[in-house]
């Protein structure tokens, strides 16, 4: 017997406004039910991950709530067709969007961090966490995963200035947003309404104590996860929130609390840095080698730039800085031991000219 997958396709026909199904209230949308084929797919059933666990994943879908025994590929926000019989066989759904990292530490294993967001609130606090190179590396991964990035300064009643902030975070890039608001008032309903609408998907990222879980509980309107304050010292935050986890909202809205990463080592992210630093990736096709390291080379339209005071030295420095670092992180195994190689034969064949 074939499953009936009709009610897992979008409404034909009138656009009148009807009530979401229970699977578009978890997100469910067209890009996923269009890759649903009834004959290969037989009996399974969408369901969205909302808890990764040691012991498994955490599934929700149409009178759906159960674990699915770990053997799957698959993070928080993916969208997977649940297979009763055999639930490690169950297939994950090609994603809208995906972050992922280099995994913390010497590991070069890629951690998945959460998959189908539509929009990331990336978020700091007007006092020492505030770090614009940390900042632009957020907006570089929102950016690889084909994101819509915002930056949300909170805690400005903390400060003297928070104008200050706000120009610096502006620097960043053209294409995001940059709001100012107090987690603990009513300006998280309001201002971050626009991105938060039924069918859509919402992360928070950034650092521990910023705010992220406080403003969680905001769009709840009640105690969602736990908070807690800053240590007063160094404006470092306590980690509340231990894991990735799903929330949705009573109007559909999912929402994703993460905990704070103060270590974000990016792989494979050459679109991502190319959008956020476009007019030094626009100067450096100018230079007059196409491998300039705008370094010590002749005719670098980047360096020139620099020293004619066109471009901010140490925004240039932090993108050097990236795009070596992305580099080497997306370099595979067998690139670097090539490259260990040659550099060894190289220091080999100079000792030996050395002692004759």
């Amino acid at each position: 017997m074939t499953r009936d997958y009709s009610s897992f396709l979008p409404p034909s026909g009138s656009n009148a406004k009807r009530a979401p199904t229970p699977l578009e209230k978890l997100g469910w949308k067209p890009f996923f039910s269009h890759q649903i084929n009834p004959e290969e797919h037989g009996e399974t059933q969408p369901v969205r991950v909302v808890e990764v666990h040691r012991n498994g994943l955490h599934v929700l879908g149409d009178g759906i709530d159960t674990s699915v025994p770990p053997g799957i590929d698959a993070t928080v926000g993916d969208w997977i067709l649940f297979d009763p019989e055999s639930p490690t066989n169950s297939t994950v759904l090609q994603r809208s969007s995906l972050f992922e990292r280099r995994a913390p530490g010497t590991d070069r294993r890629r951690q998945l961090i959460a998959a189908n967001v539509d929009t990331v609130f990336i978020v700091t606090s007007c006092n020492k966490d505030f770090n614009i190179a940390r900042l632009e590396r957020y907006v570089v991964l929102a950016f690889e995963a084909d994101v819509t990035p915002v930056i949300l300064l909170t805690k400005p009643d903390l400060c003297d200035d928070p104008e200050t902030y706000l120009e610096a975070a502006n620097t960043i890039s053209k294409r995001i947003v940059v709001e100012v608001l107090n987690a603990l008032s009513d300006e998280p309903i309001s201002k971050l309404a626009p991105w938060c609408k039924q069918g859509q998907t919402v992360a928070f990222l950034g650092s521990s104590g910023v705010g992220k879980s406080t403003l969680v509980n905001a769009l709840f309107k009640g105690e969602i996860t736990d908070t807690a304050a800053m240590r007063e010292d160094d404006s470092k935050g306590r980690h509340t929130t231990t894991r990735r986890e799903l929330y949705f909202t009573p109007n559909g809205v999912a929402v994703l609390d993460t905990p704070g990463m103060r270590e974000l080592q990016l792989t494979d992210v050459e679109a991502g840095i190319a959008d956020v630093f476009s007019d030094l990736v626009a100067l450096a096709g100018q230079c007059h080698f196409n491998d300039c390291m705008h370094e010590t080379e002749p005719k670098c339209a980047v360096r020139k730039a620099c020293e004619n005071g066109e471009i901010d030295a140490t925004r240039m420095a932090r993108w050097k800085k990236l795009t070596a670092e992305e580099r080497f992180n997306s370099a595979t195994l067998a690139e670097r031991k090539s490259a260990d190689k040659y550099l060894h034969k190289t220091i080999r064949s100079i000792q030996k000219k050395n002692k004759k």
